[in-house]
């Protein structure tokens, strides 16, 4: 455990950080490498402290599919089973000569048909309760479709930062000192404008024989950029007055501590501010190495390429 004797006098703590002071009461990261923070919310029941909305629009794409293709599969086999359930003669145009699977597998279908309101109308309901089923399902069809078509253009038309951070983050020789630096890059044909950067460092210290969360911004070298169209490396460098002056290696590997990087930019195809976070402990942080370079001008010199897939990676070196 660090105490404040390990960390430079001249680094100045923030009190405003949001994340509380209190380390015995928090568990693990700060900040997950998605960008969420690294909280679980008890103490309520789950249909009041979680927004559906929210969750289905976050979700991954094939979960989101998924739970769309499992609702519309469940939702027919329960119509069909009150449909078996009332009785097959109430359903003109399945002949009751038919096995009792096959019947089955034929209300299901008319009830794909009522919920989807398309009507074939090779099937059609008789009687007061058939019918009023079949009304009520194609009521229930239209508004869940409604639902479904605004979940597909909230996943759509999301504002969202399509950037993504290296895996690690390094301490690399800079100037006649070292800097942690960690870079980022646009991913998808956006344009990315006005560009801001803001980094913090949580350190868990021993203060007065009490276990205390510490905050210091870090300054950078370059806290903004008019376009983000190549890769951004962000400099801290490590002088006199960062809380990081004189970490050794071994340090980065027996200091609870935890980098967290906060971006916002403009995308003028959203027309509007997205943002986006991440974060690296220490033991994500690779001491002695420097960035591999990710674009390059194209072989006819005519415009730069930029290598996504060397977003993460890096060489080793000595700092001595």
């Amino acid at each position: 455990m660090a105490s404040l004797d390990g960390i430079n006098k001249k680094a100045v703590a923030d009190r405003n950080s949001g994340f509380g002071t209190n380390s015995s009461s928090y568990g693990g990261r700060f900040i997950n490498k998605t960008g969420k923070a690294n909280v679980e919310k008890i103490g309520m029941h789950a249909f009041h402290r979680i927004s559906w909305y929210h969750t289905m629009i976050d979700m991954p794409r094939w979960r989101f599919l998924g739970i769309i293709l499992l609702f519309y599969i469940t939702i027919n086999f329960i119509f069909a089973s009150i449909y078996y359930s009332i009785g097959m003669e109430h359903l003109d145009g399945i002949a009751s000569s038919d096995s009792d699977i096959v019947q089955f597998g034929q209300a299901y279908f008319f009830s794909a048909q009522t919920f989807t309101t398309v009507g074939y109308g090779h099937i059609s309901p008789t009687g007061f309760l058939t019918s009023a089923l079949s009304a009520a399902e194609a009521l229930m069809g239209l508004l869940s479709f409604a639902i479904a078509t605004g979940l597909f253009f909230g996943r759509f038309s999301k504002p969202t930062a399509f950037l993504k951070f290296s895996h690690n983050g390094i301490i690399a020789p800079y100037g006649d000192g070292t800097a942690f630096m960690m870079r980022l890059s646009p991913f998808k044909n956006t344009n990315f404008t006005d560009a801001e950067a803001q980094m913090t460092l949580g350190m868990t210290v021993m203060e007065n024989g009490v276990q205390a969360n510490k905050f210091y911004q870090l300054d950078l070298e370059l806290e903004k950029i008019s376009t983000l169209t190549l890769s951004w490396t962000l400099v801290h460098p490590i002088t006199e007055n960062s809380p990081l002056y004189q970490f050794t290696e071994s340090d980065f590997k027996e200091i609870h501590g935890e980098i967290l990087v906060f971006i916002k930019t403009f995308d003028d195809m959203f027309s509007t501010t997205v943002a986006a976070r991440s974060s690296y402990t220490f033991d994500e942080v690779v001491y002695g190495a420097k960035f591999v370079p990710m674009y390059t001008r194209s072989t006819d010199n005519s415009k730069t390429v930029l290598n996504l897939d060397k977003l993460n990676e890096f060489q080793k070196l000595s700092l001595t």
